[in-house]
């Protein structure tokens, strides 16, 4: 029995989702999904703003090979704090087939850097979403990297479109790798030659150390499932514009969702149309996940 009740006005994720039309490339990764305790046995975060259904280790591996997929990155998420016990635990089962992106403070230990390394670690996440967490002072966060940046690990930052100019000048000025989450957040309600997006295109054609995550058309989207008609020409100006700095996920298992609960199987069958050709699909689940999050096997 769960130590913890998940917020009664969220989804859990869908326990049957389809068989996916698409068949992903051989090699391919999911590279942004959680894991949530059980949270009998990994507890939640006192500091948390969101409590989510269990959603343990075992359940995303089975999800990964009904969709096809051979690896994951998995993503430290906020209800856990610096917490990683259940991430690194998901590493240490994943037999090599996972990497994390973990969440830390900036008084981080070396030790434990370099055993959550060995565990699979290779970035470490900063959440500005304010529904989400409180965001810190730059400072905080300029700390994190220096303990983080002798390992070569990068950094995933998430933020919502509207934030990018007050966050440019902190975001610019990291050395290291960067993993935008869900493209920004666009507002997909504008026009993608507007000059909202073309500010964040703008950081990506302006700084090479950037990648993006074209993920999660069930956040960004307004005109919803199945199609998510309005996602596709962001994401596919993303993919055809830096067609070797862009990843893909699933995002399982959707936290914080509250109208509707997406099939993992249609979110990968929305992959084709976002990257058209083989060589673009290709690219996005397989060579440059393996680039950025298994070059140490390279």
């Amino acid at each position: 029995m769960s130590a913890f009740t998940m917020d009664a006005d969220w989804l859990v994720f869908d326990p049957a989702p389809s068989r996916p039309t698409f068949i992903v490339p051989a090699g391919s990764v999911d590279a942004h999904c959680h894991v949530f305790g059980p949270g009998d046995r990994f507890a939640y975060a006192a500091e948390r703003k969101y409590t989510p259904c269990d959603a343990g280790k075992d359940q995303l591996f089975a999800l990964r090979d009904f969709l096809g997929f051979d690896r994951n990155v998995i993503v430290q998420a906020t209800c856990h704090g610096t917490d990683n016990r259940a991430m690194l635990d998901a590493l240490t089962s994943a037999n090599g087939d996972a990497r994390g992106v973990a969440a830390v403070g900036p008084d981080v230990g070396h030790d434990e850097l370099a055993e959550m390394h060995d565990a699979g670690v290779r970035g470490v996440r900063f959440n500005y979403v304010r529904r989400l967490v409180d965001p810190e002072p730059d400072a905080y966060y300029h700390r994190i990297v220096e303990r983080v940046a002798p390992f070569g690990w990068h950094v995933v930052i998430y933020f919502e479109a509207a934030d990018l100019a007050e966050r440019w000048k902190f975001f610019t000025s990291l050395e290291t790798d960067v993993v935008v989450d869900h493209m920004g957040r666009p507002d997909v309600t504008r026009s993608v030659d507007g000059p909202q997006f073309a500010r964040f295109l703008a950081l990506m054609d302006e700084h090479d150390n950037f990648w993006c995550k074209v993920t999660c058309p069930e956040r960004v989207s307004v005109s919803g499932p199945p199609d998510y008609n309005d996602v596709v020409p962001f994401a596919r100006r993303v993919i055809e514009r830096f067609p070797d700095r862009v990843l893909w996920g699933t995002d399982w298992p959707h936290p914080n969702l509250r109208d509707y609960m997406p099939d993992d199987g249609a979110i990968v069958d929305f992959i084709p149309r976002i990257a058209p050709t083989k060589d673009l699909q290709r690219k996005l689940l397989v060579d440059n996940p393996m680039r950025l999050y298994w070059r140490d096997d390279a």
